[in-house]
């Protein structure tokens, strides 16, 4: 029995990883057929995205992004563990971060005080905005997709009102950005400066302690198992006294605290007040992220790295010649790739599980038989 247990761990030890590997072989197919569709040679195109990618500037760009990336994954990642599909993290964040600019550029104190309200703002006021779709879910059984969707125009429709000079805006001195008053330097976050390569932005620390926590309290506490057991099954959960509404109204808001901090590396790392030019579709990117990595927080980590390393070298391309809608056709191909590798595993592991149970049921009966025969 020993060796059987083994043996089935191994067989999933290694599906586990044939996943991953069919998606990444049939997406180097695919995207090799694009480009040479484009008249280009492919193998040149990636060589060149590994030197480039690999380049010291290129590796502090990707985990700059990746930490953004990242956050974004975790937010999105928190809904699906619940069978929520959280679209509004985009405008959860964009709120969040620009009401956070607004208050850390009116406070004056140190930045040991500041530098946490405002990160504490953003995700208060993420939180808030995704509680909205929680609540309505739960007392009204409006779809969040619809009510996060809406919420996310919205959300743009507030800070387009209040990003205006004479609001809460203000205008540069050449007249052509306008943005929030710009935070004290006390307020910004510590970076690490790499030399040649760049500054490291600080906040990819809070970024690996987000999915610390994301791990701990889903893995290895009770409200994760309630929060994994609604999603897996409702009438089960509830018929073990779990509150299934207030487990949803829970996990949105904590998916839009967690969505608050996605703007909080550019704020404090980089650009240290909000304006028109403030990244936008981030939200989106994290729920490719989480596709990705199949809502494990070494896999989002994976799917943030491999999002920051194509946004870098596919750009690169586009000044070697090739066409600049490649990144678009590569991101499209993998998350495709991705989906539909882990679903042929995930079918392939059950069919042989059965197979196994099957076998097994069938050796026992054998074995009752001979006993009766021989008694």
């Amino acid at each position: 029995m020993k060796k059987l247990t083994q043996r089935i761990d191994k067989e999933r030890l290694l599906l586990g990883i044939a996943a991953p590997l069919l998606a990444v072989v049939a997406a180097l197919v695919v995207t090799a057929l694009v480009i040479l569709a484009t008249g280009k040679n492919p193998g040149d195109a990636f060589s060149d995205m590994v030197t480039y990618g690999f380049a010291s500037d290129s590796q502090v760009y990707i985990l700059n992004k990746a930490t953004t990336y990242y956050l974004a994954g975790v937010a999105v990642a928190i809904g699906f563990r619940m069978n929520l599909f959280n679209i509004g993290v985009d405008g959860q964040y964009r709120l969040a971060a620009f009401i956070a600019a607004v208050l850390g550029g009116a406070l004056t104190a140190p930045g040991w005080i500041a530098i946490p309200l405002i990160i504490l703002c953003a995700m208060a006021t993420g939180a808030l905005w995704a509680a909205i779709a929680g609540i309505l879910k739960v007392t009204r059984g409006v779809s969040e997709v619809i009510s996060t969707i809406m919420l996310n125009s919205i959300a743009t429709a507030i800070i387009a009102y209040l990003l205006q000079p004479g609001k809460l805006g203000q205008l540069d001195q050449a007249g052509t950005l306008v943005s929030t008053k710009p935070l004290p330097a006390s307020s910004y976050f510590f970076s690490f400066d790499t030399g040649p390569a760049g500054v490291l932005w600080g906040f990819v620390v809070v970024a690996v302690l987000v999915g610390i926590a994301y791990w701990f309290v889903l893995g290895r506490t009770r409200f994760g198992f309630d929060l994994r057991t609604v999603g897996q099954s409702e009438s089960a959960a509830s018929a073990s006294g779990v509150s299934v509404k207030k487990m949803v109204a829970t996990s949105m808001i904590i998916s839009g605290a967690v969505a608050g901090l996605i703007g909080m590396p550019t704020l404090l790392n980089d650009s240290h007040q909000f304006s028109n030019d403030f990244p936008a579709g981030i939200g989106f990117t994290g729920i490719a992220i989480a596709l990705l990595g199949r809502n494990n927080p070494i896999g989002i980590a994976l799917g943030a790295l491999l999002w920051g390393f194509l946004e870098r070298t596919t750009n690169h391309l586009e000044f070697q010649g090739y066409d600049k809608e490649i990144l678009g056709v590569i991101q499209g191909v993998i998350v495709l790739c991705v989906v539909i590798a882990y679903e042929v595993v995930r079918r392939y592991g059950l069919k042989r599980q059965q197979q196994k149970v099957g076998a097994e049921l069938a050796a026992q009966a054998a074995a009752a038989t001979k006993k009766q025969e021989v008694a």
